[in-house]
């Protein structure tokens, strides 16, 4: 079976037609960005923020704030100079330093030590050799951190302010707390430090002890009657007047215990290793028993009349009571 041959077809395809808009479509134009431009920081939407030292933070470059930088400046040196120079006649602030180089292994041992000082051995003091300022060796004695028997003034000073904040709440537990007795037990304790610094001053003067780290010895051993303060006041909050007394007792001998033990090496210096700068503080017989009757004088009647007074200066019971 045969196809047959049909003649091409020649007609001519319908146009196409395309949509014609009716309203004109205006085009957007596309522009490039600005070129940046390092001279002008805030012209330029792409600059990076300006730092501190930028011109746009004129005011510190400022002549007259440079002016007054440089006058405060001065001003803060000299107040320095001047308080160092002032403070410098009556007490080494640099010796501080040494008093506050603690641990907290120190603190405990020497809490321990000032509530139970009976079998404490040995008293004397620790000591090693350094180089001095002229090129010779010389002795000095270690730090706290290092010498369980070296002073501190850590343990006074935050045993005073928590005498101050046991007895304002000891007040408050007995109702007859106000906000004026804060200030009253603070001023209250201060004075006892300061008379007693009076009373340590005129003796190391009269016992002729002009040497500033034995002073501010003096001082720090001043401060440990705190701590049996601390003790004996929480022990009034439980009501019983014997055991009170019973234990300022005891905490009294104990403080003079370790004040007696203690201080010899400071006022009673020799030849021996108590006193690695024998040289500069040894005394005679005369001058020597002139310091075992201050230091008798000084660890039980002074130190009996303070603490006395410290601890009755608040009276749990009484002021229950009232």
């Amino acid at each position: 079976m045969q196809r047959g041959n049909y003649p091409p077809n020649t007609a001519a395809s319908p146009p196409l037609h395309y949509p014609v808009p009716q309203h004109h479509v205006p085009i957007p134009v596309m522009h490039s960005p600005p070129p940046l431009q390092a001279s002008s920081a805030y012209g330029n939407a792409y600059a990076p923020a300006p730092a501190m030292g930028h011109p746009a933070y004129g005011f510190l470059n400022d002549p007259t704030t440079q002016m007054a930088f440089q006058v405060g400046g001065r001003a803060t040196e000299a107040a320095g100079q001047y308080v160092e120079h002032n403070l410098g006649k009556y007490l080494q602030v640099s010796a501080l330093k040494h008093y506050f180089n603690v641990s907290n292994g120190y603190v405990l041992q020497k809490l321990g030590l000032v509530l139970f000082p009976w079998r404490h051995k040995p008293w004397s003091r620790s000591e090693s050799q350094r180089t001095g300022a002229s090129g010779q060796m010389e002795g000095y004695f270690l730090p706290p951190r290092e010498d369980i028997n070296s002073p501190d003034m850590y343990i006074p000073v935050m045993a005073f302010v928590t005498y101050i904040l046991l007895s304002t709440l000891l007040y408050g537990l007995a109702g007859k707390f106000n906000p004026e007795q804060l200030g009253i037990t603070a001023s209250f304790a201060f004075s006892f430090v300061i008379l007693e610094i009076m009373v340590i001053k005129i003796g190391c003067y009269l016992l002729s002890i002009n040497n500033d780290s034995q002073l501010l010895d003096l001082v720090a051993y001043s401060g440990y009657k705190f701590v049996g303060i601390i003790v004996t006041l929480a022990i009034t909050t439980l009501g019983s007047k014997w055991l009170e007394y019973l234990v300022f007792v005891y905490i009294f001998n104990a403080n003079a215990f370790f004040l007696l033990r203690s201080l010899k090496y400071v006022l009673l210096p020799d030849a021996t290793t108590d006193n690695p700068r024998s040289t500069t503080y040894a005394v005679n017989r005369t001058q020597r028993n002139l310091r075992t009757q201050f230091l008798f004088a000084y660890s039980y009647p002074i130190q009996l009349a303070f603490m006395w007074l410290l601890s009755s200066g608040f009276n749990f019971r009484s002021a229950t009571a009232a």
